[in-house]
């Protein structure tokens, strides 16, 4: 039997294959490497979107660091409403995602009312929410909370500091459970019966017991996009903030890094110190992601 040259022919697959990549990869340099390189080089300048930037150092991270006290009030706020919402939409989307896949003939309804509103726009999904926490007393949630008697006047919902951020939370938390939720539901349905079979013969009696033993190990690739999903839309947040919350928000109550960026870029034209704050959400994003990846990589 004649044996054919693989040489020429490896070669000539592997040029096809980078061809096929090719438009991807263009599009991925313009329109995130190159970004990202320009916002690092524009951070250490003075640039005004008219004249040529001008080179200042580390003046920008001085300032913004040392002197910028509306900043330290935004990564705060943008570092508490992370934490809460980015594992709280996470953890749900998972529960939800598996408690649907079981109900059977129900599950196409639910999985529809889940993701639905992550499709709507933050800005109109908000101003169906201000309806419920409207600060008068026609607002649906003080309303109700006075006709039980719970309180005796309406809650300043949306102008009280101490409400503003939970509020946001809460409507991000309800938004943001539709593309993780996908996810997982996608991952339940590529799950193999034939383990869950063997893991039953074996002594495995309680869905609880499927969930950790057999369900999660199959499921890391899902877990990790869902969980890249949410630290990004946690870190990124800026259109329920800004419609809910008000720009500036009361106090900054409600002022993430995000806005701070678009107040510096789009407002003052200070696109020097606000690439700098960009670098700087950038490096978190980026930082918090690494870990998340190296816990739920798979092997």
């Amino acid at each position: 039997m004649i044996r054919k040259k693989s040489g020429p022919t490896g070669y000539h697959n592997t040029k096809i294959g980078y061809l096929c990549l090719a438009p991807y990869l263009i599009l991925f340099f313009l329109f995130t490497i190159l970004p990202v390189l320009a916002s690092i080089f524009l951070s250490f300048t003075d640039y005004d979107m008219l004249n040529t930037p001008k080179f200042v150092g580390f003046e920008n991270y001085t300032y913004l660091f040392l002197e910028d006290d509306i900043f330290l009030i935004a990564l705060k706020n943008t570092l508490t409403f992370a934490c809460i919402s980015g594992p709280v939409t996470y953890i749900l989307s998972f529960l939800f995602a598996w408690l649907i896949c079981r109900m059977g003939k129900l599950r196409n309804f639910f999985s529809l009312a889940f993701y639905a509103p992550s499709i709507c726009s933050g800005v109109a999904m908000s101003t169906v929410w201000l309806y419920f926490f409207s600060s008068d007393s026609y607002g649906f949630i003080n309303n109700l909370l006075m006709n039980i008697g719970v309180i005796s006047s309406p809650i300043q919902w949306t102008l009280n500091t101490k409400y503003v951020l939970g509020v946001i939370i809460f409507i991000s938390i309800w938004m943001g459970m539709g593309t993780s939720f996908l996810t997982f539901i996608a991952g339940f349905q590529g799950l193999s019966e034939e383990l869950s079979e063997a893991a039953r013969i074996d002594g495995i009696r309680y869905a609880t017991q499927e969930l950790v033993y057999i369900i999660l190990p199959q499921m890391k690739p899902q877990l990790l996009f869902g969980a890249i999903n949410s630290i990004v839309a946690a870190f990124g947040v800026f259109d329920i903030a800004v419609s809910v919350g008000g720009f500036p928000s009361v106090d900054y109550c409600a002022h993430t890094l995000v806005a701070h960026l678009y107040d510096f870029a789009f407002t003052r034209f200070e696109m020097g110190y606000a690439s700098g704050v960009a670098v700087v959400l950038f490096a978190i994003t980026y930082s918090v992601g690494a870990i998340i990846r190296k816990v739920l990589a798979s092997d």
